[in-house]
This record gives structure tokens, sequence and C-alpha cells, in this order.
């Protein structure tokens, strides 16, 4: 059985394998970029998808364990009924796991297929990259200094995912959520579950992981420096920019701290901003999220998250910064 399962394991690093091949032959038949070009692209693919994998790989070996080993009344027990108050809390979980949001959907679907609310697995998936202890480390090493910025970021993102979830509450419909379905081997034994959960959950979401990867390095050739550097002075403007700039950049949430700190040109605000939305709205995790529940979901949640994300950070970059 445990043979079975590293198999599986080995199987699912196959997707390296294509990853590379996209990454040689992709831009050169599609777009036939110059050479300068076709390696800033090449980097910037494998830098996204190396850096993804090994969060997905977590995200999906955490989400097979829920579903094969964690009785449905321990959610039971931790979650109150009430979906109003079930959103906070499973927000505010999401401090308790260390990676990015190519493992928070993985865990979000298997937190729905056992039977927890759709808005406390929503909040959820929003909040476990924001607010984990490595990503918020990460922002204070980032700006030194700057504890506000730290504050800034840990109110800002539990704010949108709470927000976001009492807004399923209010406007979401059950025929947007294609729920995942059930695995062939729910009724095997517990390691023949985890097992099938392991493999559907890393092939599945691996492969938009690397579609959005190949999305995020084509925007990031194409956008050329003199267009953000042309807004950076507006206020609102700027925001907007590092907003959709971490949309298009698809940076992993424990590094992307370190980008925003980068960008001096730009405004405090529009920096936490970046920091927001980043970890909650991309290109891949878009992807992701398609792939898992429905691509009418993905559409309408990220656009949400997005306006939320960008409201939330001025209003905290207004009140802290």
């Amino acid at each position: 059985m445990l043979g079975g399962a590293a198999t599986v394991v080995t199987g699912g690093f196959l997707l390296l394998p294509v990853a590379i091949v996209a990454m040689v032959m992709g831009p050169e038949l599609l777009f036939q970029l110059d050479a300068p070009a076709f390696r800033a692209w090449r980097t910037i693919f494998a830098a996204i998808t190396v850096q993804g994998l090994p969060f997905l790989l977590f995200g999906t070996l955490v989400s097979a364990a829920i579903s094969a080993f964690v009785p449905t009344s321990v959610f039971n027990r931790v979650l109150p009924r009430n979906p109003v108050l079930a959103v906070p809390v499973a927000g505010a979980a999401g401090v308790v796991l260390p990676g990015c949001e190519c493992a928070s959907v993985p865990v979000a679907g298997s937190l729905m297929g056992r039977g927890i609310a759709p808005a406390a697995a929503l909040s959820f998936l929003l909040s476990a990259p924001a607010i984990n202890p490595v990503v918020l480390v990460a922002t204070a090493v980032a700006f030194p200094g700057s504890p506000e910025m730290v504050l800034a970021r840990l109110v800002a993102s539990l704010a949108v995912s709470m927000a976001v979830g009492w807004l399923w509450i209010s406007l979401g419909r059950p025929e947007w959520l294609q729920l995942p379905k059930p695995r062939e081997g729910a009724g095997a034994g517990r390691w023949e579950a985890f097992r099938g959960g392991l493999q559907h959950d890393f092939l599945h979401a691996g492969g938009f992981l690397v579609v959005g990867a190949m999305a995020a390095a084509t925007f990031n050739i194409v956008v050329p420096q003199s267009v953000l550097e042309a807004v950076s002075g507006s206020p609102w403007l700027s925001v907007l920019a590092l907003a959709v700039l971490a949309v298009v950049l698809a940076v992993c949430s424990e590094a992307d701290a370190f980008v925003a700190a980068s960008l001096t040109g730009f405004s405090p605000t529009a920096r936490l901003a970046f920091m927001v939305v980043g970890p909650m709205v991309d290109v891949k995790l878009i992807a992701l999220q398609a792939g898992t529940f429905g691509r009418a979901f993905a559409v309408r949640f990220s656009s949400v998250t997005f306006a939320v994300a960008v409201l939330s950070s001025v209003l905290v970059g207004w009140w802290l910064l």
C-alpha cells in the first residue's frame, strides 16, 4: 500500500518534464520571441512552477489526509453551525497553514467535500496563503523597522477573507460552485482513499499550475516596465497598477513581500495592495480554482475578491500607513 502511494507521488512529478518541454518549445513555436525574451520567459516560467510545486504537493497531501483520516465530526465540533459565525473562525484558522495559494485550493475543496459550509471553506482558502506565520515573518524581514506593514497586511487580508465569505452567504448561488466529485476510492480503506485523493488532486491541480505559470510568464514579457513607471506617481492608479501586477506576476505569497519592498517608487498603500491581492487573486490561482470548482465560479469569485482586496488595502493603508 505504501509502495502504491510512493508510485503516485513519483508519477506526479512527471509534471516536471512536461513543464520543461513547455518551457523550451512553447514560446519558440507560439510567439517566435527573440533569444533574450525567450530566456526571460523560460526563467520566469520555471521559477513560478518550481516555487509552486512543493506547496501544491503539500496542499494535496493535507487535502488527501483530511479526506481519508479526519472524521467529519471534527469539523462540526470546531466550526460553528451558523455559517455567518463559521466564516471568521475559518478565516482565522488560515494562520495555521504555512503554505501558499497552491496549497489552499485543494484543501478548501476537501473541506467542502466533507460537508463544511462553502462560505467558511472559501474564507479559509483566502486567508491561509495571506496570514500564515511564514508570510508574516517574511513581510517583517522585507520591511525591517516597519511593523505597521505587517499589521496592515494581517488586518487587510483577514478582512477580505471574512468579507468575501459573508458575501457568498448573501449573494452566492449553489449552481455557481462545482463541488469536487467524490473519489472512486471513497469506499475503500483509509490508505487507499489517501492514495486516490493524492493522485487525483496533485495531477489535476498540477496541470492548471503549469498553465497559470505560462500565462504569468507571458504577461511579464509582454507588459513593458515603462507602463508601470508611468502610473507610479498617481495615488489611485498606483494602487490599481500594483494590484493588477500582483495578478499577472503570480508570485508565491512567501516571496511577494520582497518584490513589494523592491517597488520603492510606489506608495506604501500601493505595495500593501500588491501583497493583499497577490495571494488571493492571480492567474495561477484562477486556473487552479477553475479546475477545482468550475470556470463560472472562478470568474465570479476572482472578480469579487479582487475588488474587495483593493478596497480593503486602501482603507487599511489609509488607517495604518
